[in-house]
């Protein structure tokens, strides 16, 4: 049985994936048990020449896939976290000092991401008021990000948000919607402010 064929029996059983996800995660800390973090080289997805700084936190189970290209970097204190997607970074990648990536996510090739960026899928449901938030049930709407971006410092990137080609994110900027390829966004919610 291949990993492909071992994720889709999870996915179709789940008692099976409860069983394994208590196994696996920290459920107090969400997040992988030190056991779990050991052993996540080996089914981590490196490039050769790519870095991931000692002081990342990588919340990476393995019934999900992350997948880090050739010569990119993920700088300190990152956190990346596929708990609920897949995380797909792209070669000649750079991640910058205090980012999150939650997955499903797929980045490209030559992007620069600056510091303090926040890339996440996932938003926590609040729309039922006889329930706390905590209580309801989180939504995830994959991130594509295409090669030759660069997003500046401290921008947040939303679900369900796909960034063009050779496109500049400015710093500050909370995107919410597509941004189309050879394009400048800036502003909260993000707006076209000029071609490239």
């Amino acid at each position: 049985m291949n990993k492909e064929e071992l994720r889709n029996r999870l996915k179709s059983s789940p008692r099976l994936k409860r069983a394994l996800d208590l196994i696996i995660m920290n459920q107090r800390q969400a997040r992988p048990r030190w056991y779990v973090r050991m052993v996540a080289p080996l089914y981590q997805h490196r490039g050769s020449g790519s870095k991931i700084y000692r002081s990342v936190r990588m919340d990476t189970p393995p019934y999900r896939r992350f997948s880090l290209g050739s010569d990119s970097v993920i700088e300190s204190f990152c956190c990346v976290n596929n708990a609920v997607g897949d995380v797909v970074i792209g070669d000649k990648t750079r991640m910058g000092l205090h980012g999150t990536i939650i997955g499903p996510v797929r980045i490209g090739s030559h992007v620069n991401v600056a510091q303090g960026v926040v890339i996440t899928a996932l938003n926590h449901n609040f729309a039922r008021t006889d329930l706390r938030i905590d209580e309801q049930d989180v939504s995830v709407s994959p991130i594509t990000i295409e090669d030759d971006v660069w997003i500046g410092a401290n921008a947040t990137i939303l679900p369900g948000v796909r960034i063009g080609t050779h496109s500049v994110v400015a710093a500050g900027a909370v995107v919410t919607r597509d941004v189309p390829p050879h394009t400048i966004v800036a502003g909260v919610p993000a707006k076209q402010i000029k071609s490239i």
